[in-house]
Order: C-alpha cells, then sequence, then structure tokens
C-alpha cells in the first residue's frame, strides 16, 4: 500500500487530499498543527493514518516532518506541501515578525521538506510531490500583499525541479488554484462575500484535478477554465493594464488581521 503526506491536512484542500488518497488506497500521514482536529478527521477514514502534530513554521516542525519523509524504513510515494497562510493587512502595516512566519510556511517548508523527499524518491526511481501554489503567484496581485510573491516562489520552484527529476521517474508539480470553498480566507480574517460565486471551486474538485494533472505528467495545474484564462491574461498582458486592473483579493488593503 502506497504512503502520502499531506501538510496543511485539517481543513480544506489538505483534508480533501487526505480523503481522495485515502479511497484510492494510500495509508497517510496527516500533518498540521491542531492535534484534535487531525485525530479526528483520521478516525474517518478507512486506511492506516499517522498523525503528526508539527508546526511547520518552526525550525523543530520542519525537522520532524523531514524526519518521517526520510525513514528508509517507511518510504514515502506522495507529498503534498499543502500547509500556507495569508496576511489580512498591508505591506506598510505588517510587522518582520508576521512576514518571516509567512516566509517560513509559504516558502522555507516547502523547501525543506521537498529537499528531505526527493533525494529518496529519485534513489528509488518512483515519487511525486504536489506543492499548493496559487493562481495569485503569476502576477502581481493583490497590492500590499507579499503572500502572492512567495507562491511565484512555490510555482517556480516546482517547475525547475519538475525539470530536473522527471528522468529519474519522479514527477513534482505546482498546484495552482483559484478561489477555493475552504477555511482559508475564515482563519486569515479575510472577508470573501462580496465576490461572486461562479469564481469559486469547491475543494474536493480543485484535487481531483490536481491528482489527474500529476498522473499526466504536468508540472504546473490550474483548475477550472476561469482559473486558466486569468493565469493567460496575468502572463500575457502588458504590465501597465494588469497593474491598472489589479486588485486587492482580500478585498480593502488595510484590513487588520483578525
Amino acid at each position: 500500500m502506497p504512503t502520502a503526506v499531506v501538510t496543511g491536512a485539517t481543513a480544506g484542500i489538505g483534508a480533501a487530499f487526505a480523503r481522495q488518497l485515502a479511497a484510492e488506497g494510500f495509508e497517510l500521514v496527516l500533518v498540521a498543527r491542531r492535534g484534535e482536529r487531525l485525530s479526528a478527521l483520521a478516525a474517518e477514514l478507512p486506511v492506516p493514518v499517522e498523525v503528526l502534530v508539527a508546526d511547520l513554521a518552526t525550525t523543530a516542525g520542519c525537522d520532524a516532518v523531514a524526519a518521517r519523509l526520510t525513514d528508509p524504513d517507511r518510504p514515502v510515494d506522495l507529498l503534498v506541501n499543502n500547509a500556507g497562510r495569508s496576511l489580512n493587512r498591508s505591506f506598510l502595516r505588517s510587522t518582520p515578525e508576521l512576514e518571516e512566519e509567512l516566509l517560513r510556511l509559504n516558502v522555507h517548508a516547502v523547501l525543506r521538506l521537498t529537499l528531505a523527499a526527493l533525494p529518496p524518491m529519485v534513489e528509488r526511481r518512483r515519487g511525486e510531490i504536489i506543492n499548493v501554489s496559487s493562481v495569485s503567484g503569476f502576477a502581481a496581485t493583490m497590492p500590499g500583499s507579499t503572500y502572492p510573491a512567495t507562491k511565484a516562489w512555490v510555482t517556480n520552484f516546482s517547475e525547475s525541479q519538475a525539470q530536473l527529476v522527471r528522468e529519474h521517474g519522479v514527477r513534482v508539480m505546482a498546484l495552482c488554484p483559484g478561489y477555493t470553498r475552504t477555511e482559508f480566507h475564515e482563519v486569515a480574517g479575510i472577508d470573501m462575500s462580496h465576490s461572486p460565486g461562479w469564481v469559486w471551486l469547491d475543494a474536493d474538485t480543485v484535487v481531483r484535478a490536481a491528482l489527474r494533472d500529476l498522473r499526466r505528467g504536468r508540472p504546473v495545474s490550474v483548475p477550472g477554465w476561469i482559473n486558466r484564462v486569468a493565469v493567460f491574461g496575468m502572463r500575457h498582458a502588458p504590465r501597465r493594464l494588469l497593474h491598472r486592473v489589479a486588485r486587492d483579493a482580500r478585498g480593502r488593503i488595510g484590513h487588520e488581521e483578525r
């Protein structure tokens, strides 16, 4: 039975990955900060589940998950780097502590865990990694937010690693969802009530598209035709036009976090 590690597994896209992979027969290692919610999710799933409570914004948390990924007696077939966050505030009102925590979780943890997982996968000549990025990473969207910059890094990093390891039978893919119905915005204190319903996807749809694209060997997955149109525009529109129409996807700039 193959094994998958899913970070940020207690809700949203992470929980959807856990349920879908369990349905496909994967044993699971679920990672998040909230142990009670991890245990509750594990109890729902019809496969063996290992619960690993870790804060990936800390060195100790990354080390604990990296140790599991490199355990030679318990190889991992699929890593889903899903844990991440945003900040509901303009850069002008942010603090070094908040921005550094954002970078540790959205960037450093992805780097650290990918670096732990890839060498054993390359040695075995099989394995897969999905790094959850965002449509927002394709342009300077959300003025005053550093979140899109972190996701631009995730996408480019994942594409680069995909090119490096594909000849070894290993796949790496950046998953770039747009608006997805999860707890993500609520946890960040972001009011999305004015966003039209037609722009949203549910987490299960995102996960099904991600796994399909991974198995097709795509280095980047953008679920939903609306998101693909948006990415095309962000990639090809003149920068001046893009900057003129860009808006803060969290609502008005400067809202205080929580």
